[in-house]
Parts: C-alpha cells; structure tokens; sequence
C-alpha cells in the first residue's frame, strides 16, 4: 500500500491544529459539576472583584454586561476603564429577568455575591434556560462543608474560568506569575516568630461586621504573616460584638473601604472612641486601608498582601 506523504502530514496539522477535543469541559463549582459544550459568548458577572476576574482573562468579548457594583461601590479607574463598553444590567443583586432579558448564557457569581441561598436566582433557577453558573469559590461554604480558604481558592477559579473560556493557557501564565509574586512575600516574612493580631473592620458601629474564617481575608492575612483574630468564626463574613475585638487586641486593623462610610470615617470612629482606647492598633495607629475589591477574591489579592505584609512588619506605615 502506497502512502502519500505530504497528505498524511497535511492531515496531521489539521488534527494538531485544531483543538477538536478541547469541549466540552467539566469544572467543579462547589458541590456541583458543571459541563460546557462551549465557551460561554453572552456571559455576565455579578460585583466588581469578579468582574475583575473576567477582565484578567481578557474575557470582555465574551460577556454582555456585569451587574451587582453601582448600588453598593463605585468604578475606579481600571475597572471603569475595562468595562466601558459594558452595561451595567443591575445596580445590586440581579432578577432572573434581568439575565433573560440580556440573553445571558453563563453567569459569574456567588453565593450573596449575587445569589442567596433559597432565591430567585440560583444555578437551580437558571438551568432551565440554559444559563450557565460557576461559583466563586470563597462564597461555598453557604452551600457545603469545606477547609478554610486559601489564596488557591482565588486561584482556582481563575484557571476554572480559562477551562470554561478556552482560554486555558492565558489563566495558567496568569496564576503562575501570582503564584511567583506569593512565594516572594511568604518567603521574605518566613521565621517570624509570632504572627500579627489582626482585625479585618468592614462596617458598622453598634456591632462591627467583619470577615471570619471563611473570608478570604483571612488567607491574605495569613499568607502576609499575620493572623485573623475571628478566624474561630465559622463564617466568612459576618456580624461580631466589639467585646471580643478589644479582649484580643488586635496589632492591626484592615479597614475595607467602600460605600458611603469611607475608611477615614471608620478609623476616625475606632480612634475617637474611649471603649477603643487601649487596643494596640489603635494606640500605635496602624491601620491599613484595602478597597473592596482587593479585600474580595480577585486579582488585586496579591498585591494587597504584599502591603498587608509591610505594615504587619513595620515598615510601609
């Protein structure tokens, strides 16, 4: 039998070439498998870190709109700057006609980042109209068991995104180089002796909310050595007392700044209030200030731990 060279190796190419294999794909997304038969061309993302998310990815083309920011945060520059030729569909929490309406087929969100538990927007209610969701990781403790998080939980679902985008390739080299920068800053606070006593304050002033620990903070506090004094909470955010943030003295407090109560207001409250007086990171006046959408699971984690990292240690203050 004669076998014609050049044909073969053209056939070759053809079948190397194109990634006739590559869908679909299955990704975990919480307690759930997920399978796309292709990457998602009308997909919407709910808040600004996630958003982000898909923005690092240079997703843009794929999405339609993003919802959930506006009612609650404002736009800085280079988010703004991303998202400018997308509609903001929903100033907070979006309806199930609201995704309907834009024609979505995959949405990005998490559990009360822009679904609750029991709602009227859920992977459950979406999948009879062929609405894709994928789960923030950090938000699945509302729906399941799991460990603490880690900054590979951020990790995780960027490469997720790029197995459910195509873009597979794009999420490694991105997660390769956070992985990079995260080894630097663990590496450059190993052999401290005892970890910073941190407080993460969000809001409020009768009772404090804050993140425990389930939150993501507590791995960027963690993972600039330090440690989450509410991370015996078994919530990722949620509503404390103030007795227990004086009784542990907290060396630090992270305010998360966003909303109509800016980070100065909230610093100004814990330093004017006499109930505050002897706690060290008020005494010593260090505070650092992250915005929502580096304290939230995103891209913008890494480089706030690297700040976290230089205030926890005494120096950037």
């Amino acid at each position: 039998m004669k076998i014609n060279i050049a044909s073969s190796a053209f056939l070759f190419l053809i079948a190397t070439a194109v990634p006739a294999l590559a869908y679909p794909v299955t990704v975990k997304s919480c307690n759930r498998e997920v399978t796309f038969d292709a990457a998602p061309k009308r997909a919407i993302a709910n808040d600004v870190n996630l958003v982000e998310m898909m923005l690092a990815l240079k997703l843009q083309d794929h999405m339609v709109g993003y919802t959930g920011v506006s009612g609650w945060k404002t736009l800085d520059e280079k988010l703004r700057e991303g998202v400018k030729e997308l509609p903001e569909l929903a100033e907070k929490y979006p309806t199930k006609e609201v995704l309907l309406n834009a024609d979505a087929d995959f949405f990005f969100a998490g559990w009360n980042y822009g679904m609750k538990v029991g709602g009227e927007v859920t992977p459950e209610t979406l999948a009879p109209f062929k609405i894709g969701v994928y789960e923030l990781t950090e938000s699945c403790i509302h729906v399941m068991a799991r460990e603490k998080p880690t900054m590979d939980d951020m990790f995780v679902d960027l490469l997720n995104l790029g197995r459910i985008f195509g873009v597979e390739d794009r999420a490694e080299a991105l997660v390769d180089g956070y992985r990079r920068q995260l080894a630097a800053i663990t590496e450059a606070n190993a052999g401290r002796e005892k970890p910073t006593r941190v407080f993460v304050y969000d809001s409020g002033e009768e009772k404090p909310f804050t993140s425990g620990r389930f939150g993501i903070p507590t791995a960027m506090i963690e993972a600039a050595g330090g440690a989450n004094i509410m991370d015996d909470v078994d919530k990722s955010w949620v509503e404390v007392s103030w007795e227990p943030v004086i009784d542990r003295n907290p060396e630090v407090v992270v305010i998360v700044n966003y909303g109509e109560v800016k980070a100065e207001d909230k610093i100004a409250f814990m330093k004017n209030n006499p109930a505050f007086a002897n706690i060290d990171a008020v005494k010593n006046d260090r505070f650092v200030v992250l915005d929502y959408v580096e304290a939230t699971p995103g891209p913008r984690n890494i480089d706030a731990i690297a700040r976290l990292a230089e205030v926890f240690h005494g120096e950037g203050l």
